[in-house]
């Protein structure tokens, strides 16, 4: 479970050999999960708003590339 980034209220994570398509996980603080695209950035599972993973989403938006090479290096 490679902790990609930390934020202040949330955790960036990708996981190996998780299915498709290519996301991340974000982990609040509070214990809240969400599955968001690596392409759109567009939550996917999870109960939580955008504006509240905004630190994470933003970072994840500059660093789309990386996120989607080490998605697939997990892969194998």
């Amino acid at each position: 479970m490679p902790v990609i980034a930390r934020f202040a209220s949330c955790q960036l994570r990708l996981y190996p050999n998780d299915h498709p398509p290519p996301h991340f996980h974000v982990l609040l603080n509070d214990g809240r999960e969400a599955w968001v695209t690596i392409e759109e950035l567009r939550i996917v599972h999870g109960n939580v708003f955008p504006r509240e993973i905004a630190e994470a989403l933003n970072w994840a938006q500059q660093h789309r590339g990386e996120l989607a090479t080490r998605f697939e290096e997990l892969q194998t």
